[in-house]
């Protein structure tokens, strides 16, 4: 059975709350919630995680690979009711405060792997950052290490979903989909993600949600999973008119 889940940004904890109560009332049989961390903010995925559990639903938080020092804790290793994780190399950070360490995704999959086996471990697909074939090679790498399936970047375009479907085929996937209103918000996804939308593409919200609704039902019959990334548009707007698809 496919599982959608919701991405949530853990802004702090009123916001977060406010997120949640909101998705159980649009969307009552999405299970799980999608928590990326964030440097800029002060509550880190892992505390969003906690107060998502604390609401009854499922947690997968993002973990910076950058983050980690050699000999610092996995972070949700020994957290209560976290089952899951996603791990990210993660964007260098604004300024020097910050520190990092030379680690990508699939060395933090494999310590995961050995240091908390009990977790399951996700990595990311992003095909927009690089030439295809490079992809491909971390992606057989983060299999290597473990890795139990991948979170895509959102997809915009049919056929890139296909294409993308044809190179995860062996894969569990979560599809990530996110609505993309205006040119600014397309500036955007251009600009920082690197993104190439279709000729087609419309940066309007009924487009958008026609779109998810497309590749929702694909999803279904797939089998596999997704994800739904409502950024800079209420959760009402954009999850009511999909709420068929959100069931189980």
């Amino acid at each position: 059975m496919s599982r959608i889940a919701i991405e949530l940004i853990p802004r702090d904890t009123e916001s977060l709350g406010d997120g949640l109560s909101s998705v159980k009332s649009i969307a009552p049989d999405i299970t799980t919630i999608n928590l990326p961390d964030l440097l800029r903010l002060p509550l880190r995925s892992w505390q969003g995680a906690a107060l998502a559990r604390q609401a009854g639903y499922g947690a997968i938080p993002h973990i910076r690979a950058i983050d980690l020092a050699p000999d610092a804790p996995l972070p949700c290793a020994e957290q209560e009711g976290i089952s899951e994780v996603l791990v990210i190399a993660g964007d260098p950070p604004p300024d020097d405060t910050h520190r990092t360490w030379p680690n990508n995704s699939a060395d933090i999959i494999a310590r995961y792997r050995r240091e908390a086996p009990h977790l399951k471990v996700y990595a990311a697909f992003d095909p927009y950052r690089r030439a295809p074939w490079q992809e491909l090679e971390d992606i057989k790498r983060k299999r290597d290490a473990g890795a139990a399936g991948f979170f895509t970047q959102p997809l915009f375009d049919r056929r890139f979903f296909e294409l993308s479907a044809a190179w995860l085929e062996q894969d569990t996937v979560f599809w990530g989909l996110s609505p993309v209103i205006g040119p600014k918000s397309r500036a955007y996804w251009e600009r920082v993600n690197h993104v190439v939308f279709p000729t087609d593409f419309e940066p309007k919200l009924e487009a958008n949600i026609a779109f998810a609704r497309e590749i929702l039902s694909l999803v279904r019959e797939r089998g596999d999973n997704a994800y739904l990334m409502p950024l800079r548009v209420s959760l009402d707007a954009y999850l009511t008119p999909l709420r068929d698809l959100l069931t189980a």
